[in-house]
Parts: C-alpha cells; structure tokens; sequence
C-alpha cells in the first residue's frame, strides 16, 4: 500500500512543483516528511526502506516509545504542540522541532540543548489563520521575539511553520500559505540559517507547495486512516 500511495504524493508534489515554477516561487525540491502518528513502528521501517528519510511524530512519548522499538533511524521532526515540561525529552528525540509558539519554550529548548552540549534545530510555528484552538505565534507576540533569537545559543532557527484552518474547499487554505511563503521569505533576509518552510498535510500539500512550501508533513495519504486504539 505504501509504495502506491507514495507514487501518488510523489506524483502530486511534482504536478505541485511545476505550479510553483510557473509562478515563480523559489524553490524546486520538497522533503517529504512521513507522519507516522497513530500508526505501528513498522510503518517507519517501511518508509526509510522507500526513501523517505523525515519521519514526523506528534507526541513526545510516541516518538520515543518508537525510538526504542526500532533504535533511531531517519530524521525526526517534532510536529506537534509541545510543553515546555517536555523539552528535555524533546531534545534528546528530534533533530527538527517545529512546533515551537512561544518565548518560554524557546527558554526551555535552549537550556536543554546546553545541557547535553547540543544545537538544537527549530521552526517557529506561525498561527497565521488565527484559529484559538491552533498553537502557534500570532503576528506581534513572533514579531517581538525575533530581535531575542539571538540569545539563544543553543538553538538554531532553520524557518517556519504553519498549519492552514480546515476547510470544506481547499482553495481558501491558499492565502494562508501564502501569507507563509511571504514570512518566510522576510526571515530569510533577517536571520542565516533560514532554508525551511513547513506547510501543508495530506488534505492540503499541494496547495502549499504552489503557495512555496518546502517541506510538507503527510500521513493519512501514505499510511490511510489512523489507529486510535494504539496505545503508547
């Protein structure tokens, strides 16, 4: 099943690619990062044996429940909401947070990652849909925080990410990648290091890479539907 829907997302992202040049959008290559949540640590060795080296978990105490079952294979991206209680685990588990929303989190990775003499690498999570339920920094809280990035030794901002609003069409999902692509571009010219732009899932990545994403975050499409009765 795997091999067939990966053909499938391969086949999109490249449709999606060609959009992208036709538009004139920076960017020509898309990693493909497996979300694994919900789903057996067989999934993950299935993956790595395809090709797709970026595995995506959203929880803490899955990933590594799945580290310890299969050793730590891949490049890890934490893709879901984090605590800062969590940030010790975290650390040791990814080489991408991404979902990074907030100043005392930062504060916490940075402590955590000079304690095992790591630079840890990170996306700062924009709620640009503005959706009370999503994490994420809205505009004047990450617009303040940018001139304090320096401080953080022990951290390395590689861009952004963003999570669009659900909706029943797709297409009003675009502004909000948009708005993305536009942030990320302006924070290529702030800061060195800037070379991610994380935006889209399985109901929407095509739109994001037309609209510039560089990095997109799909489960259901390679794996089908998740299995809430795994416990881990």
């Amino acid at each position: 099943m795997l091999s067939e829907n990966l053909q499938e997302v391969q086949a999109k992202i490249d449709k999606a690619l060609a959009a992208r040049k036709e538009a004139k959008l920076t960017g020509e290559t898309v990693t493909l990062v497996a979300v694994t949540k919900n789903h057996p640590p067989e999934v993950i060795t299935e993956s790595l044996a395809a090709g797709i080296k970026s595995i995506g978990e959203n929880r803490v105490q899955e990933a590594k429940h799945k580290q310890e079952a299969l050793g730590k294979q891949g490049y890890w991206h934490l893709i879901g909401h984090l605590q800062s209680n969590k940030a010790r685990q975290a650390v040791a588990l990814f080489d991408l947070i991404e979902s990074v929303d907030s100043e005392r989190l930062l504060v916490a990775l940075d402590k955590e990652a000079e304690r095992i003499g790591k630079v840890q690498d990170i996306l700062l999570q924009l709620n640009i849909a503005h959706e009370e339920q999503k994490s994420g920094f809205e505009r004047a809280d990450y617009e303040a925080v940018l001139p304090k990035l320096a401080a953080y030794k022990h951290i390395r901002v590689r861009g952004i990410m963003v999570i669009a609003q659900k909706c029943d069409d797709i297409e009003e999902a675009r502004p909000v990648f948009a708005a993305g692509y536009r942030a990320f571009c302006r924070l290529k010219q702030q800061l060195k290091d800037i070379d991610i732009l994380s935006m889209g899932m399985s109901g929407d990545y095509p739109i994001a890479i037309e609209e510039g994403a560089n990095t997109v975050r799909v489960g259901t499409a390679l794996f089908g539907q998740r299995d809430y009765s795994l416990k881990f």
